[in-house]
């Protein structure tokens, strides 16, 4: 034990912030067991996807509940958000927890721990929540967050049907009186659960958004309930484990007069950063242009020019396409100074000055990217008034939906994005690729002579 708290007495992990157990946990398991990682539809909820139900629901006090809460990345990312309002999270929120799997309920609680949070985890058999209301929670949540399993199948029909939190009726039943797919059973309960302000973000099967049946049935009621306050669809690669879409739901049964016949929807699936060949995610910055997107719906245009704001500072005043256009052509610059003062320079030196100069163009780039976000966002919503992004995003009102058979998918609505020019210019791009490569050649041809040189001092 004494060993164990000295491993966590690190100011690493406060460096790396956020769900810390939780991605340990992750790694060891897409590396060394990947059937257990995926087993009965259970998934690691990523980082992004965690910290934009966050940052759309913007927990600040009460009761929190996720019921199918893995390793508690739910509890601590709201933590990191409250603690970061100038509040502290222990005093503020109550959190709540089911997790079916013991050894998941135990890492939960050692990871709120190493945060600095402390919440109530039932785990075992009595938290099944398909047959157990472990905490007695419904209609008393502020805040319901959860990455439940998906498509799960052969759930008892009866023993659902007796625990309740079922207010808009079963989902499909078969021959065998069993549920055959448990995802609405989790939307529903994630529904119950909230009190008559609560709000609630969760991550769900893409399939669910227009699956037919009695689901379709469901989501009818759910629509017409006014409480269905956004969907966003996101892309391939998000899952550590899995390359699999899916969806983030989210419900408001305190949303304003004038909002609940409508629903924003989101198509994010081709808006993302690519981590490397098998995984996505948002970066901080399309994280914040998302939800910029979610305040002005709200009308909340003070916090989207507070954003505005946040990009001058980091990239200075000035029209941001200009800021733009000046970064390319600063790292165009060094670039070209890369490569005169490494073909310059002795060849003991050469490394040296390219890793130097890669330094300096890695800085621009970033910031480079940044000023890319901010034009993305300015250039669609400017000083803060919401529009309709064809091929992103779309307000669309009940009788919209009703025409559509009350379907959820934000692909339905958003319609198609108009093809635009890259800007770049196909000569000049080819140029530089082919200048790319004889420098790539040239460093392999040298490899190739240290190698043979190797090999004929070893005598092979």
């Amino acid at each position: 034990m004494a060993e164990l708290l000295r491993i966590f007495n690190n100011n690493a992990l406060d460096d790396v912030g956020g769900d810390v157990i939780g991605r340990i946990y992750e790694y060891f398991l897409s590396k060394f067991a990947p059937a257990v990682a995926s087993d009965d539809g259970v998934f690691f909820t990523p980082k992004s996807l965690v910290k934009m139900i966050v940052n759309i629901l913007e927990p600040t006090s009460g009761v929190l509940a996720d019921i199918a809460c893995g390793s508690g990345g739910m509890f601590v990312q709201s933590g990191d958000f409250v603690n970061s309002k100038g509040m502290s999270a222990n005093k503020a929120m109550t959190f709540y927890g089911q997790e079916k799997v013991e050894y998941n309920a135990q890492l939960c609680l050692m990871n709120m721990a190493v945060h600095g949070l402390t919440g109530v985890i039932k785990s075992g058999n009595e938290a099944n929540t398909f047959y157990n209301d472990a905490h007695n929670l419904v209609g008393c949540c502020d805040y319901v967050m959860a990455n439940p399993p998906f498509n799960v199948d052969k759930v008892k029909a009866e023993a659902a049907q007796n625990a309740g939190r079922l207010p808009f009726g079963l989902p499909g039943v078969n021959k065998a009186n069993e549920i055959g797919n448990a995802n609405y059973l989790w939307i529903s309960y994630f529904y119950a659960y909230l009190n008559e302000t609560g709000r609630a973000g969760f991550v769900m099967a893409s399939s669910a958004t227009d699956s037919q049946g009695k689901d379709k049935d469901i989501r009818e009621q759910l629509v017409k309930t006014g409480h269905v306050d956004a969907m966003i669809s996101v892309g391939n690669n998000f899952f550590y484990t899995k390359s699999l879409p899916c969806s983030l739901w989210f419900f408001d049964k305190g949303k304003a007069e004038d909002l609940k016949d409508k629903v924003l929807f989101i198509d994010a699936r081709n808006y993302f950063t690519v981590v490397d060949r098998t995984l996505n995610e948002w970066s901080d910055w399309q994280l914040k242009n998302m939800n910029a997107i979610v305040w002005l719906y709200r009308g909340e245009t003070d916090k989207y020019r507070q954003l505005i704001e946040e990009y001058h500072s980091v990239l200075g005043e000035g029209d941001f396409e200009e800021i733009l256009h000046a970064q390319e052509d600063h790292i165009k610059e060094l670039r070209s100074e890369a490569k005169a003062a490494a073909d310059s320079a002795a060849k003991k030196d050469k490394r040296r000055i390219q890793a130097e100069f890669d330094e300096k163009i890695a800085e621009q780039e970033e910031q480079l990217t940044i000023a890319k976000e901010a034009v993305w966002l300015y250039s669609k919503f400017g000083d803060g008034e919401y529009q309709d992004v064809p091929g992103f995003c779309k307000i669309s009102t009940q009788t919209e939906i009703e025409e559509k058979s009350w379907s959820l998918t934000p692909g339905a609505y958003v319609g198609v994005a108009p093809i635009e020019d890259d800007g770049v210019d196909f000569h000049e791009r080819m140029g530089e690729i082919h200048e790319e490569l004889l420098k790539l050649q040239e460093e392999s041809n040298q490899l190739m002579d240290t190698i043979s040189k190797n090999l004929k001092e070893m005598g092979l």
